[in-house]
């Protein structure tokens, strides 16, 4: 397994690099001008051109990569044009945010999409399995950020259950924190459960025809020791490659439903720069997302590396 994370983590610094030349590339490549966006029509051409000197904005486009990953290397992400606040601190307040609301939606997505697709598995053509065959074409039919309406309307308009907006960090006050968190969540979550449940129900049917388990049936194995220690790992081979696409899926999401849920995470953050056009947070924001999904893929190549013993290197 050490030998495989090596390999994994060597692998992504090449796509790392090739991302952070993109990333840097387009959003260079805007029509705007970036002194004109700081300084406005109002400035005379001797400010323009002390500006962009400052900046470095006269010198080649290789040159400005360089000096910008050279400083994102250390942390440095640039600072806004707009006001002056450090990219890297204020994408660092936003992140924990965003991380939370997804982890929470991953938790969801991921218990209940295997609870549905492990019953509807058991109990083929069944009054369960076309329950959660319905629950799940429901789930993918409905875009998440209207569910998340429909969430606030009745059970925070409604019934007060939940606030309808803003976010409680977690360590102001762990059950404000629930609270806010739950029906973003739970929009998130339940429609993403439904691709989980479609694939471990048709992965768990391929596994228990398998001569395997026919054997454990006869050896007089308890049906919760057969279904858990012996198809369900075989069968979450396939499924965890769907699991860590949907949990990129799910980060895209949380940026969506944070607008309306009226949280300050990520969402947020990148939304404005977009309006502004602020360059540095854009470049800033799109590097760390794209770290994050990194990240997730190389926690999936260990998850599927520990399942199947035939992808580890020999």
């Amino acid at each position: 397994m050490i030998r495989l994370a090596i390999q994994r983590v060597l692998a992504l610094i090449p796509l790392l690099l090739i991302v952070s030349v993109f990333t840097f590339s387009l959003t260079s490549l805007l029509p705007s001008d970036p002194v004109d966006l700081i300084i406005g029509e109002q400035g005379t051409r001797e400010q323009h051109e002390m500006l962009r000197e400052r900046m470095g904005l006269n010198d080649p486009i290789v040159t400005r990569y360089l000096k910008w990953l050279n400083r994102a290397m250390h942390g440095d992400l640039g600072t806004s044009f707009f006001n002056s606040v450090k990219v890297t601190d204020a994408v660092m307040q936003r992140l924990p945010v965003t991380l939370s609301l997804t982890a929470v939606s991953a938790l969801i997505a991921i218990v209940v999409g295997l609870a549905m697709g492990i019953a509807a598995a058991l109990n083929p053509r069944s009054w369960i399995d076309r329950l959660a065959t319905i629950g799940a074409t429901f789930g993918q039919a409905v875009p998440n950020f209207w569910f998340g309406i429909l969430l606030t309307a009745v059970f925070a308009v409604g019934l007060r259950w939940f606030p309808a907006t803003g976010f409680t960090p977690l360590g102001e006050s762990v059950w404000g924190w629930l609270r806010s968190v739950t029906l973003p969540a739970v929009a998130l979550g339940l429609s993403t459960s439904a691709d989980i449940a479609r694939q471990v129900r048709s992965s768990m049917v391929g596994v228990l025809q398998q001569d395997y388990i026919r054997a454990a049936r006869a050896q007089g194995l308890s049906p919760w020791r057969i279904v858990f220690k012996h198809a369900l790992k075989n069968a979450l081979i396939p499924v965890v490659t769907v699991i860590s696409f949907l949990i990129t899926v799910l980060l895209g999401g949380a940026l969506i439903i944070e607008q309306v849920f009226a949280i300050n995470g990520l969402g947020t953050l990148a939304i404005t720069a977009v309006r502004r056009q602020d360059i540095p947070m854009i470049q800033g924001i799109v590097l760390v997302m794209v770290a994050l999904v990194v990240a997730v893929q190389l926690v999936t190549d260990l998850i599927y590396g520990y399942l199947n013993p035939k992808a580890r290197p020999s």
